[in-house]
Order: structure tokens, then C-alpha cells, then sequence
């Protein structure tokens, strides 16, 4: 025998994988989306690009985006022994936090110019993750493909709101408005 692991084995590894990876993904984005809302007075107030999609689309987008990301870590995080795989899985989870961070910063703190910061770097670091995923396994890598697409189309929607809304939203801030949150 000159193989490690059998079909069959790395199949269920990856299987295995996946039913931690894409829950952990999809929870830990919901969670972040919790922080801030575009339900928010501020929000509302904001002058809106013409490029701004339906709200619904994003929850649906995001859903879709999560399952597949989810996917790409388990065809990484299967791989045992794969060259590269541990640097991959590292650069993933920096990317992750800056992912996770994009919302809390936008929604949450309000800062447009800040969550446009964030999202640069998401973008970078997303490209890099995706050079490494497709070392391990060029199906997670490409598997990422359509998320970068995303991202980068949040970068210019992100930019265009900061264009609409030089002062971020500074009226709204400052208007004695109240916004209640139940926790």
C-alpha cells in the first residue's frame, strides 16, 4: 500500500471537518452581525449609493457565502499533511477576525472610514488565503472565489457610502436620537 488514507477515509475526514467548520462559520457570522444593524436610526439616515442592493440580499448572500467558506476550511483542515496547510489555516483565521470585525466597526462604532480600513485589509489578506487554500486543494480556493467577489463589491459599496456620507453620518449622531437595543 502506498497511500496513507484511503478514499473512504479522507472522505469521512472531510465530512467531519465540515460539520464543525461550516456551523462555527455560519454562528460566528451571525454573531457578528448581531453587533450593529441597518435597521438603526443612523443607518437609515445615511445617503444611500445607487449601487446599495435590497437589505434582504445580504442576509441571503452572506448565507450562501458562509456555507462555502465553511467548506474551503474543511477541505483545508482535512488535508493532514498537506504542505502549507497549517500556514493556511493561520492566515484563514486573521482574515476571519478582520471578517467578523467589518460589522461591529460599521454598524456598531459607526465609523465608515474605519470599516473601510478593515475591509482593504480583508480583501488582502482574502487573496492570500485563497493563493494558500489552492496549494492545499484547489477546490477550496476556488471556493473562495465568489466571496472575494463579494468583498471586493463591499469595498466599493463601503467607499461609496463614505463619498455619500463625509461626515458619517454626524447629523444622525448628533440629532438626541435614542436607539434602544434588547439584549
Amino acid at each position: 500500500m502506498n497511500t496513507l488514507a484511503s478514499r473512504g477515509q479522507l472522505r469521512a475526514s472531510f465530512i467531519r471537518w465540515a460539520l464543525f467548520t461550516v456551523p462555527l462559520v455560519f454562528l460566528l457570522g451571525f454573531l457578528s452581525g448581531m453587533v450593529g444593524s441597518p435597521d438603526s436610526a443612523w443607518f437609515q439616515s445615511l445617503e444611500k449609493p445607487a449601487i446599495y442592493p435590497e437589505p434582504k440580499w445580504f442576509g441571503i448572500v452572506w448565507s450562501v457565502l458562509y456555507v462555502m467558506i465553511g467548506l474551503a476550511v474543511a477541505m483545508v483542515a482535512s488535508a493532514w499533511g498537506a504542505r502549507g496547510r497549517t500556514a493556511a489555516l493561520w492566515m484563514f483565521a486573521a482574515h476571519f477576525v478582520l471578517n467578523l470585525a467589518w460589522t461591529p466597526v460599521f454598524f456598531g462604532a459607526q465609523q465608515i472610514t474605519g470599516a473601510l480600513v478593515v475591509i482593504a485589509l480583508m480583501a488582502v489578506t482574502l487573496v492570500a488565503v485563497i493563493g494558500l487554500f489552492w496549494k492545499v486543494r484547489k477546490a477550496a480556493g476556488l471556493l473562495l472565489l465568489p466571496y472575494l467577489a463579494w468583498v471586493l463589491f463591499a469595498g466599493v459599496l463601503n467607499f461609496q457610502f463614505l463619498q455619500l456620507n463625509p461626515d458619517g453620518g454626524a447629523a444622525a449622531k448628533d440629532s438626541g436620537a435614542v436607539e434602544r437595543v434588547r439584549i
